[in-house]
């Protein structure tokens, strides 16, 4: 694994990262190697757990891709854009009198899909985008790129428990539509108007069951030749451009 991060991204050991996090950065994930031990990586775990930070444990070797400067093992990737309370762009939407469209990633792990979803979903008005904080593609200069900017422009929202983003929207009169192959029911013949969050999974796992189950709605997408799926990035794009058309006929 290569990582085509800039050093300019990355925090390298424990006690820079302890500061910037006091110093109120943003970071986007946290790698750690394994059977790490000390009081300061104490203290670090300590602040991880309470902050509830994204983190993965990896092996030493997969930190030294990442640079060749002493990590201590403890590497950080910092955020390139700053995210925002997902209820204050709806509230906000809503008192401006326009439907909110908001469109969530569950599991989406790549960060060109992310890019290039975050650039259609500019592209269509989407007022949000919508990410975990676990499992998610990172928010790294490469997704800035694939994004062609957009990520600059679109509010990018960070949740923890999808399950209750989900259902908080719903209760906001907002319909939750999931797209999926898991249906009958084309996204053509679904009513797509009013406020309105489209929920797109990754190639490889989908919308997760749960996400499924809640949702007011699942669509796919027709598809007449041989191979079965999408790219999650084109897909997305051909649902929210159906979105666009239905609230302006």
């Amino acid at each position: 694994m290569t990582n085509s991060n800039t050093e300019a991204e990355l925090l390298c050991g424990i006690r820079p990262l302890l500061e910037a996090i006091d110093a109120g950065k943003e970071i986007d994930k946290i790698y750690i190697q394994k059977n790490l031990q000390g009081a300061l990586f104490k203290e670090l775990w300590g602040t991880i757990k309470e902050q509830k930070l994204p983190y993965t444990v990896v092996p030493k070797s997969r930190l030294d891709k990442f640079t060749r400067k002493n990590h201590q093992g403890v590497i950080a990737t910092l955020s390139v854009v700053q995210s925002v309370d997902l209820k204050e762009i709806v509230q906000r939407t809503f008192e401006k009198g326009e439907d909110p469209l908001i469109v969530i990633l569950d599991r989406v792990t790549d960060v060109r899909n992310l890019g290039a979803i975050a650039r259609t979903a500019d592209a269509t008005g989407a007022h949000a985008l919508v990410t975990t904080i676990k499992n998610s593609a990172a928010l790294n200069l490469d997704a800035m790129k694939a994004s062609a900017g957009a990520l600059n422009h679109l509010p990018i929202c960070k949740e923890s428990n999808l399950n209750h983003t989900v259902t908080w929207l719903q209760m906001s009169g907002i319909k939750v539509v999931a797209c999926s192959e898991k249906t009958d029911k084309l996204c053509y013949d679904a009513d797509l108007k009013g406020p309105l969050a489209l929920i797109m999974g990754s190639e490889d796992k989908g919308v997760a069951p749960e996400r499924l189950k809640a949702s007011d709605e699942v669509v796919k997408l027709p598809m007449l030749g041989k191979v079965g799926s999408l790219n999650v990035s084109v897909a997305a794009g051909a649902v929210l451009y159906e979105i666009i058309r239905q609230r302006t006929i």
